[in-house]
């Protein structure tokens, strides 16, 4: 027996089309104006409920539409999550994604999603952090971006310079992948091994440390800044490298460690390098943050990370995560 669809639900059914093809860019651009993968996904879900409650027959371009209220969704929560972060216990860091599975953080450039600039995107205010996003990440035009933010080409063009001129004033030359990867593989075999000395050569003279825990016994409440003091620190407690299991992981288009111990991770270490050396080190320890990194990886299954079941899906040792062997924690 045949059954045809009635016109509602043929435009309802073409509406959820245009918009899982364009979820990746409006993802993309949450994320980055936000620094949560949970937030962004919240603001994607509640312009899928607008869209889906919108007359369409009257948006001239779904794409323009699209793009303007999850921005303008993103900016809202974004000036809300500022106010509440100013109660967040020791130093705040992005909510890195797991890169290697999920392609929509990394939709259209890849500008804006290394953590270490996620972190200075912070500097911003919000509408100056999506007027870049927009730019620099997205190609937009300045005619397209100053009509999703209501403000005038002239106005935008000086946002977006402004924007590029503060993130260039503090931002770092990096290295490519590979030679980030090797760093991050040196470091963390000494500090496992217990050599000082190595430890502070891949260091730069000015090497800051931040731990996010707000308040998670053992996180370090304010940066420490100093090779020598971010040497120790990295050492870590009397037996916390001997029990340890660190694997690396894909974090932001990089190379990062999920540590984990007795099968649970504990934190991620995230850094960010340039020819001198590691200048930043990014330690992950809320376990919230922990778990939304996680469950990054299991988007793709699903809403919420669920499998065709509804079951909790588990996390299988993909590629890009790979246990220990020997000295190194990126074995291939």
């Amino acid at each position: 027996m045949h059954f045809e669809l009635s016109p509602a639900a043929n435009d309802l059914e073409q509406a959820a089309s245009v918009f899982v093809e364009l979820k990746p860019r409006l993802f993309g651009i949450a994320y980055r104006v936000l620094g949560s993968a949970v937030e962004a996904e919240d603001v994607v879900q509640e312009v899928w409920l607008r869209w889906q409650r919108t007359d369409r027959s009257a948006v001239v371009s779904p794409v323009a539409f699209l793009t303007t209220t999850t921005t303008r969704a993103a900016i809202n929560v974004a000036t809300s999550a500022r106010m509440r972060r100013e109660t967040y216990i020791g130093p705040w860091l992005p909510e890195p994604v797991d890169t290697s599975v999920d392609p929509a953080v990394g939709a259209q450039r890849a500008e804006g999603v290394e953590m270490a600039l996620l972190l200075l995107l912070e500097k911003l205010n919000p509408t100056e952090r999506a007027a870049y996003v927009l730019r620099e990440a997205f190609a937009y035009g300045y005619p397209e971006i100053a009509g999703i933010l209501r403000l005038s080409v002239v106005n935008v063009r000086k946002i977006v310079s402004r924007a590029r001129e503060h993130l260039l004033a503090e931002r770092r030359e990096t290295v490519d992948r590979a030679e980030h990867r090797r760093l991050v593989e040196a470091f963390v075999s000494a500090a496992r091994t217990g050599d000082v000395a190595s430890l502070e050569a891949h260091l730069t003279s000015d090497t800051a440390s931040l731990s996010d825990g707000n308040g998670v016994r053992g996180a370090a409440r304010i940066p420490v800044i100093g090779r020598t003091r971010v040497a120790n620190l990295a050492m870590g407690r009397p037996g916390f490298w001997r029990d340890a299991d660190p694997r690396c992981v894909e974090a932001n288009g990089r190379t990062a460690v999920m540590i984990h111990r007795d099968g649970v991770p504990i934190t991620l270490l995230a850094v960010a390098a340039s020819p001198d050396g590691i200048h930043t080190l990014m330690w992950l320890w809320n376990p919230g943050k922990i778990a939304a990194f996680l469950d990054s990886r299991l988007r793709l299954l699903g809403p919420g990370g669920r499998g065709p079941s509804g079951g909790r899906a588990e996390v299988v040792e993909a590629p890009g995560w790979r246990r220990a062997s020997g000295g190194g924690v990126c074995q291939d």
